[in-house]
């Protein structure tokens, strides 16, 4: 009985603690918030399209950024993006050497794919 009645008082003084204080980690992020995020550089360096990629978007060099511009408004205008499933992109001829020969492939694959074509 007597360790039943210890047990009891310990989770009393457990329960009876004040709550720990939230850190200021969150203070902090709600400051950085306000500043304006700078692209990093590495994404705005002029990289060479291969020349299948050229096809698409052009053979001047350009940031991936524009890269990735350039192939949607491709995808957009010629309409290849697969009317069920949004997130899959249909290749056309000149596309498809891009994709690695794929005719369909989605989008978060088609960033990697694209990606081994600038140099």
């Amino acid at each position: 009985m007597a360790t039943r009645k210890k047990a009891a008082k310990k989770s009393a003084k457990k329960s009876a603690r004040k709550p720990a204080r939230k850190s200021t980690a969150r203070k902090k992020a709600t400051k950085k918030a306000g500043k304006k995020r700078t692209p990093s550089a590495a994404f705005m360096k002029p990289m060479q399209p291969s020349p299948q990629l050229a096809a698409v978007v052009g053979s001047s060099a350009i940031p991936r950024t524009e890269v990735t511009k350039k192939l949607w408004a491709y995808i957009k205008r010629n309409g290849l993006q697969d009317s069920r499933n949004r997130r899959a992109i249909n290749a056309d001829d000149k596309l498809r050497p891009v994709f690695g020969g794929k005719s369909q492939v989605s989008m978060f694959d088609m960033t990697k794919l694209v990606n081994r074509h600038l140099s």
